[in-house]
């Protein structure tokens, strides 16, 4: 297993070792001992699963205090352009994005910790996330802001036709939506 730092404190990037021959390939997609020893100590309670057709974008979602989530992001199937944006205030990286494109076929997943709003676009014809949660949801600390806040400055690739659920649409910007960690 390779962790690769993104420049965002805590934010990294698993890269497993993937072991193939002619039958196909085995991976181990999580090993607590390994993350353990790593630095990465998170227990998680909950796994998220979904599936989306091309040119869907869900989110930017994060969850508030007093139940903020770490998540570990992988894709099952297709390829996903997947953001997340610090929200950490006091954090020299607060308001930035990072983005990256995660895939069944790349096999990387993305450790977003607490304090982050998660986003993702749909570049394959369909594409099933995995997420482990570190904490349950609860719909009462949900929060958003828009995937198109000029701030952020987030290059999602073509702009047009972009399928987003009723709630993505009408996140606030940045600078106006509340969040606590």
């Amino acid at each position: 297993m390779k962790i690769v730092e993104t420049g965002f404190d805590g934010m990294v990037v698993i890269e497993p070792k993937v072991i193939g021959d002619h039958r196909g390939y085995f991976m181990e997609s999580y090993r607590y001992d390994e993350l353990k020893r790593h630095g990465i100590d998170i227990h998680f309670v909950q796994d998220n699963q979904s599936k989306s057709r091309k040119g869907v974008l869900r989110g930017l979602h994060y969850q508030n205090a007093p139940y903020p989530q770490t998540k570990l992001i992988r894709v099952l199937s297709g390829e996903i352009l997947d953001v997340v944006v610090d929200l950490r205030k006091g954090m020299p990286t607060f308001g930035k994005s990072f983005t990256i494109k995660l895939s069944a076929e790349n096999k990387k997943q993305l450790l977003v910790p607490r304090g982050f709003a998660h986003g993702f676009l749909v570049l394959s014809e369909e594409a099933e996330i995995l997420y482990k949660c570190d904490e349950f949801h609860h719909p009462d600390c949900e929060g958003g802001i828009r995937y198109d806040d000029p701030a952020l400055n987030i290059n999602w690739g073509e702009s047009s036709g972009f399928i987003l659920s009723e709630r993505d649409q009408h996140h606030p910007l940045l600078h106006n939506a509340k969040f606590e960690f």
